[in-house]
């Protein structure tokens, strides 16, 4: 029988695997671009892998430097505390500038909410002790 992959339409597997690689590429520079979240990056790639190529999925999150970003947060063993400051700390810097180059009270309530939401999500996930 064969695996529910191969039953996707050939133009969404394309769009998966450019979006899956384009996150990978985006999470890559992220590692060293504070701007750019990582984790985020390749989850989305690993989601994207998983939906159209079991290969490229499998070599993420075997990789020795990029799968232990997806394994960690996947596995439920929760984003490390320096992790959680860097993220919250960066977002709220930007969204905060953002605020103040934006001047629609709407778009600002919508960042501050979002911004808000967000900070929640990552306090509420489990903290990775150090190895």
């Amino acid at each position: 029988m064969p695996s529910p992959i191969g039953k996707r339409p050939l133009i969404l597997r394309y769009a998966l695997l450019a979006i899956g690689w384009l996150s990978v590429v985006l999470g890559v520079i992220g590692i060293f671009v504070p701007v750019l979240p990582t984790t985020p990056f390749l989850l989305l790639a690993a989601a994207c892998f998983a939906r159209s190529s079991p290969r490229f999925y499998q070599w993420l999150v075997e990789h020795p430097h990029l799968g232990p970003w997806i394994k960690d947060y996947l596995s439920g063993n929760g984003i490390p505390l320096k992790g959680k400051v860097y993220a919250i700390g960066l977002m709220w810097a930007s969204i905060l500038f953002s605020c103040y180059l934006v001047p629609l009270p709407w778009a600002r309530g919508f960042m501050l909410t979002s911004a808000v939401l967000v900070t929640v999500y990552i306090l509420r996930q489990k903290t990775l002790r150090s190895r």
